[in-house]
Parts: C-alpha cells; sequence; structure tokens
C-alpha cells in the first residue's frame, strides 16, 4: 500500500532484504550467527505485529473481516496457518449471537 505517493513498501524493503540475503550466505556453515539474525528477524517480526501493525487493524467488524479476506487470499498472516486463519474468519461470519452460545 502506497501512502506517500512514491514508492511501495516492497520498493523499499528490497535494499533492506537484500541485504539480509547477503548477510545469510555470507555466514553460510555458522549456524551461530544464523540463528542471531534469525532470532533479531523474529524479533522485528513481533515488534512491527505487537505494535504498529496491531495499532492499525481496524476497530470495524465488516473492515476487520475484509482484512482477513485479503490476508486468507494473499498466504495468510506471518505465522499463522492458512487453516487457522480461515477457521477465525469462519468464525466471524457468525452471527454474535452465536458467538456468546
Amino acid at each position: 500500500m502506497q501512502h506517500d505517493g512514491s514508492e511501495t513498501i516492497q520498493e523499499k524493503l528490497q535494499p533492506a532484504l537484500k541485504t539480509l540475503r547477503e548477510l545469510s550466505e555470507q555466514h553460510q556453515g555458522d549456524p551461530e550467527s544464523l540463528l542471531l539474525l534469525l532470532r533479531d528477524l523474529e524479533a522485528l517480526h513481533r515488534e512491527i505485529q505487537d505494535g504498529a501493525f496491531r495499532e492499525s487493524l481496524p476497530e470495524d467488524r465488516q473492515k476487520l473481516f475484509a482484512l482477513l479476506k485479503t490476508m486468507e487470499r494473499s498466504g495468510g498472516w506471518p505465522y499463522i496457518p492458512r487453516l487457522q486463519l480461515r477457521t477465525f474468519i469462519d468464525l466471524l461470519e457468525q452471527d454474535p449471537a452465536d458467538m456468546a452460545a
């Protein structure tokens, strides 16, 4: 999604991803270094997920449902298998009265 009319987030991310790939290639055969890289990437993932991403989620039920449908079509939420995401969407489709039962 573009916000400022210039590069997309994917375009902006490419140089950083290239650097990370090169770093992982440079440390092939060094499991300790690769483990540190993976831990840092996981920490960054959690930071984004629990911070900016969570804060940007729609509060409106219909908008949240639309986002979840888009996520399912595009491969799911990171670290959440599609089946679990499908179950979550099914729960959102239920009538709120049914969910309380």
